[in-house]
């Protein structure tokens, strides 16, 4: 099952982060999925900041940076992936 947490507001290439507003809570170890008209993937979320500071979880209404694994493009929708 599968819970939207945000949208992709920014994608920085160069670094491989996305930038996100939360509508959920997300913590460092979640799997999340995200998905947009090329973009599908799953990955976990191995780092994530909030006005460049490491952070282990955010709530909703943070804008957070995730590091991922693949391209995203502006708009893309995140779930978090929940068992």
């Amino acid at each position: 099952m599968e819970e939207k947490i945000g949208v992709v507001e920014d994608y920085f290439a160069k670094i491989g982060v996305i930038a996100v507003k939360l509508d959920g809570e997300l913590n460092v170890g979640d799997v999340i999925h995200i998905k947009g008209h090329t973009t599908d993937f799953q990955q976990t979320v191995e780092s994530m900041q909030i006005e460049h500071k490491n952070v282990s979880s955010a709530k909703k209404g943070d804008s957070v940076g995730i590091k991922v694994i693949d391209k995203c493009r502006k708009g893309d929708t995140v779930y978090k992936v929940v068992a």
